[in-house]
């Protein structure tokens, strides 16, 4: 008996990557779309992600974790900021501590090494993440300048304020290019949940212990704001850098907002999320967006596409297609 190919498997050729063909990192990401892996789903991403941004009904919500700002990434999210390809963000105290690093010392962090002595960073004071260094000098002006920061913008000691609305009056006094000013600028609120698990905190408690101010943060109340924000679209998309607490952060109002009020519309309805987390492990990086719809995360007509790769890879090449795709540089 001689086998025929079945039609309802195949229906397409993969087309191999042809370098000749490739004039643009937007042509990149066409031509990996027919290829394989990793690259065809990078290249799906730009297709989603287009959608996603080219529509002003539809509210984008990037997700931030990891150390993506020591690692040189954060003018990509100043781009995407003022260029309003995105709303909201919810991301990590690190990322929005390292921010202020970089605008108070000019570039605070430096190329390192992976393959070092820790031993003896720690005895010269200098702080590693991964292949970059931190010299602890930098953290401790930066502590002083976001000191004198507050003590410009808040003429009480006592601070009784959501994170969010903190950082917004934080970035609109500052007047240097950083995410927190253009995200100021933009009126693009930053979410941080998990703020007490950062160096910013660290510094805002010894403000407490030495100059006796309080910080109270409502920290419910960014929720119930962001559930507001969330309320005002119809249709929402995520791109999410890694997971943790920001992915679950941002994905769990509307299990919240349907606990208090059914809604017509339930879940995200698109998603791009670039992490390298596993799913058989349990944890909540590594949960698929598929088990996010039982929760009521994403819609049950939701269109997503996880691509498994180093964000430092991924996100440079995504975002430089989309700019060229929508012909913004």
């Amino acid at each position: 008996m001689t086998n025929t190919p079945n039609d309802e498997f195949l229906k397409k050729k993969i087309s191999p990557f042809n370098v000749y063909q490739i004039k643009s990192i937007e042509d990149v990401l066409q031509s990996l779309k027919e290829c394989g892996f990793q690259g065809r789903n990078l290249g799906k991403a730009l297709d989603l992600l287009y959608k996603m941004v080219s529509s002003d009904k539809i509210l984008t919500v990037l997700t931030l974790s990891g150390a993506m700002v020591p690692a040189g990434m954060g003018e990509i999210i100043c781009a995407l900021i003022e260029k309003k390809l995105i709303d909201v963000i919810v991301s990590t105290g690190a990322n929005v501590i390292h921010d202020l690093v970089d605008v108070f010392t000019n570039i605070g962090h430096y190329v390192g090494n992976a393959n070092v002595d820790d031993d003896e960073l720690f005895q010269n004071r200098i702080n590693r993440i991964y292949d970059v260094f931190l010299p602890e000098d930098n953290y401790l002006k930066t502590e002083d300048e976001i000191l004198s920061l507050i003590k410009n913008v808040f003429q009480q000691k006592t601070i009784d304020i959501t994170p969010s609305e903190f950082l917004l009056r934080l970035g609109e006094n500052i007047n240097k290019r950083c995410i927190l000013s253009i995200a100021a600028k933009y009126n693009v609120p930053i979410f941080v949940p998990a703020l007490s698990d950062s160096e910013l905190a660290l510094d805002l408690i010894i403000y407490s212990l030495k100059e006796d101010y309080e910080f109270k943060f409502d920290i419910l109340g960014d929720i119930t704001k962001f559930g507001e924000i969330i309320k005002s679209y119809k249709e929402h998309g995520t791109l999410i850098i890694g997971g943790g607490v920001p992915r679950n952060w941002a994905q769990q109002i509307f299990p919240f907002l349907d606990q208090i009020k059914k809604l017509d519309h339930l879940g995200y309805k698109y998603s791009v999320r670039i992490h390298t987390a596993t799913e058989y492990d349990g944890g909540l990086s590594g949960c698929t967006v598929s088990e996010s719809k039982s929760w009521g995360k994403y819609s049950l007509e939701s269109s997503y596409v996880s691509v498994w790769c180093d964000a430092t890879i991924a996100l440079p090449i995504l975002i430089t297609g989309l700019f060229q795709k929508l012909k913004i540089i």
